[in-house]
């Protein structure tokens, strides 16, 4: 095999931390975008958890896939298991993707929340997400630097998802008011 394929949904999308060769945007089918997960490591603790993103059941969900050269693939993945597996709240996959520059298909490497595992949210109304993205701070920063981070590189790929768009606003209109 000449490369590997990693897809990124969240902050791998504006923060790989790894080398790679390429990157394009993508597409997987079965999973949608979700902030489903308590965070009690890099955006928040046990005591006061932040949320940050899974790939839920249903749906698909647009993100970035990387492409890895081979003499990196062994690095990269220690790399990703160390920075996506703390606390195992994630299943390591390999899913079809589509590029979707190029229109081909290949198998990429994705993370996706484990829906038994304690840290798993499920649906939470929009005032319990604000509340947890407010409040969550862990060893990676703000829970709110994550989201609007997020937010951020989904516009710059023009990707529109109405529940971030919805909760950044929300904290957008909470930092004005608070500055003013």
């Amino acid at each position: 095999m000449d490369q590997f394929w990693i897809f990124g949904y969240g902050s791998l999308m504006w923060r790989p931390g790894f080398t790679h060769a390429g990157s394009e945007a993508a597409q997987v089918h079965g999973y949608h975008r979700s902030l489903c997960v308590y965070s009690f490591v890099h955006r928040g603790t046990p005591e006061e958890p932040g949320l940050v993103l899974g790939l839920d059941r249903g749906g698909s969900c647009h993100g970035m896939a990387f492409s890895v050269l081979p003499e990196h693939w062994a690095e990269t993945l220690d790399y990703l298991r160390g920075r996506e597996q703390v606390t195992s709240v994630y299943i390591e996959k390999t899913k079809n993707i589509r590029l979707l520059e190029s229109g081909r298909t290949v198998e990429a490497v994705t993370y996706v929340v484990d829906r038994s595992h304690r840290q798993y949210a499920g649906v939470l109304d929009e005032a319990l997400l604000e509340h947890h993205v407010r409040k969550g701070h862990g060893i990676s920063g703000h829970c709110i630097d994550y989201v609007m981070s997020t937010v951020a590189h989904l516009r710059e790929m023009k990707i529109h998802d109405p529940g971030l768009e919805r909760l950044a606003k929300r904290l957008e209109l909470q930092a004005a008011s608070s500055s003013s």
